[in-house]
């Protein structure tokens, strides 16, 4: 059977969000074209690797073509979205494995993300020679301009900023209680 593509080319809307209190949230990409939507939820980690990458490709694309780029260096005031997540949220899929890339032709980002499944799952100590890559059944393919994916990483690094705030000692999330502080040899710190 074929796979079931959710290709957005360009999407209406485009967002990471999230849905919870921080410390129990999870997280989302969300594509809106017309009455089509659809969600796919991800890790806090997958959402700031994204938003790194997609800016740090962009910022290869206005090297390399400095004079004719149209690239913005930062993200358009006028594309900026602070809303929340449309509603119904109706999980397509979880994400496994994402890629992105740069279409010159277009000039825009690609983003291809793939359901995370137990046969993408690779151990270490597996030879490279026996990995062998599973056909998706699903995917989300979101292919969006310079300005709006610049946009999308600015909106991406709020939300992942948005969470717990981290232990001035050890970095890991702190609780509104507190945590056991491996800096503090197990004694809990608090915010206070």
């Amino acid at each position: 059977m074929p796979p079931v593509i959710h290709s957005y080319d360009p999407p209406e809307r485009f967002v990471a969000g999230t849905v919870g209190e921080p410390g129990q949230r999870t997280f989302f990409l969300q594509a809106r074209a017309g009455g089509r939507l659809t969600s796919v939820s991800l890790e806090k980690q997958q959402v700031a690797v994204l938003a790194t990458r997609i800016d740090e490709l962009l910022d290869e694309v206005m090297a390399a073509r400095a004079e004719e780029s149209t690239v913005p260096a930062v993200a358009p005031f006028d594309l900026e979205d602070s809303e929340p997540l449309e509603q119904p949220i109706d999980e397509e899929f979880r994400a496994g494995t994402m890629t992105l890339s740069w279409d010159a032709g277009d000039e825009r980002i690609v983003l291809e993300v793939f359901p995370l499944t137990e046969e993408s799952v690779v151990s270490p100590d597996q030879p490279e020679e026996e990995i062998e890559e599973p056909e998706p059944e699903e995917m989300l393919v979101v292919r969006i301009p310079a300005g709006p994916a610049r946009a999308f990483a600015k909106r991406a690094q709020a939300v992942v900023a948005a969470g717990r705030q981290p232990c001035p000692f050890c970095g890991g999330p702190l609780d509104p209680s507190g945590h056991l502080c491996p800096r503090a040899n197990g004694f809990r710190r608090t915010t206070a």
